[in-house]
């Protein structure tokens, strides 16, 4: 029993470590890439694992289906959005920073729940996290180091990205009863069909000449941060539930703090670890709050 719970932790130790490691990732193939190529081929490169996993498990991929309308929906808002808008911001913002903006991603889940999701009301105790984690990122937004009149809108859209992110879990609601593998290589699907043409008709990725580095980078965050991470999900939420795979939530800021620092040498500030600190006590406290009903 101890060995299958240590096990469990290291499978979820592992996810927040690939999660996290896309955020200075994507920083790296900025210096070559431009935010709709990254966001099309993380999206390409995403899809090879998962649809190899359904080919060998014999799942139908159903991104043609009648249901078609809600994986293309999905596809752009849980994925396309998302992905150009957190590239577009890590442009001039350090990857640190972008780790803790997205990880209000839980906080805003609770706020958009509360109006869109059955079963899912805000109480005293989750609104007190919620305003808790939202304390934090204001916060750091004071933080002149690393945000100022340049890079501003960097980091409002970086934290739009979180938001989109939500509204697309929303929408899985409406094709929850299909497989995980399939939903997920049916939207990676949509999301490279659409993002295919624009990004040929606005950057041109065939005139770059990128780095190895930043080739390398791209590679690994549709492979890896995308592609595996999410069938690493699943395979937690099988075995172990979403509460369990919930507790990622607090683990993917802390290392995308540390990975940025040794990776890339960037600052870690005393309002970062201020708002840092905020953001995890405040999700802390949402989850709490999942948990505790009051009358």
């Amino acid at each position: 029993m101890r060995n299958s719970k240590t096990s469990d932790y290291f499978l979820l130790t592992l996810l927040a470590l690939i999660w996290a490691s896309a955020f200075f990732n994507i920083k790296i193939a900025t210096y070559s890439y431009g935010p709709l190529t990254i966001a099309f081929l993380r999206i390409f490169f995403g899809a090879i694992p998962v649809i190899f996993l359904c080919f060998i498990k014999k799942i139908k991929i159903e991104a043609f289906s009648k249901d078609w309308f809600w994986f293309a929906s999905i596809g752009v808002i849980n994925l396309v959005i998302p992905f150009f808008l957190i590239a577009y911001g890590v442009q001039k913002v350090q990857s640190n920073l972008a780790a803790i903006l997205m990880a209000s991603t839980p906080l805003s889940a609770t706020l958009l729940a509360h109006f869109f999701a059955k079963n899912e009301k805000i109480s005293l105790i989750k609104s007190f996290g919620v305003l808790v984690g939202f304390s934090g990122i204001v916060f750091l937004f004071s933080d002149n180091i690393l945000i100022d009149n340049n890079n501003f809108l960097s980091a409002i859209l970086i934290l739009l990205g979180s938001t989109f992110y939500v509204i697309g879990g929303l929408l899985t609601l409406k094709i929850s009863n299909k497989k995980n593998e399939n939903v997920t290589a049916s939207i990676l699907i949509w999301g490279t069909i659409f993002l295919l043409p624009i990004t040929l008709l606005f950057e041109q990725p065939w005139n770059l000449t990128p780095r190895l580095d930043s080739t390398l980078s791209l590679i690994y965050l549709g492979v890896f941060s995308t592609g595996i991470a999410w069938l690493l999900r699943f395979y937690i939420l099988k075995h172990n539930g979403l509460v369990f795979q919930s507790q990622v939530a607090y683990l993917i800021p802390i290392f995308g703090v540390i990975l940025g620092y040794l990776i890339l040498d960037e600052v870690i500030t005393s309002k970062v670890m201020i708002s840092l600190i905020a953001v995890i006590i405040g999700i802390y406290i949402v989850k709490k709050g999942n948990k505790i009903k009051l009358i």
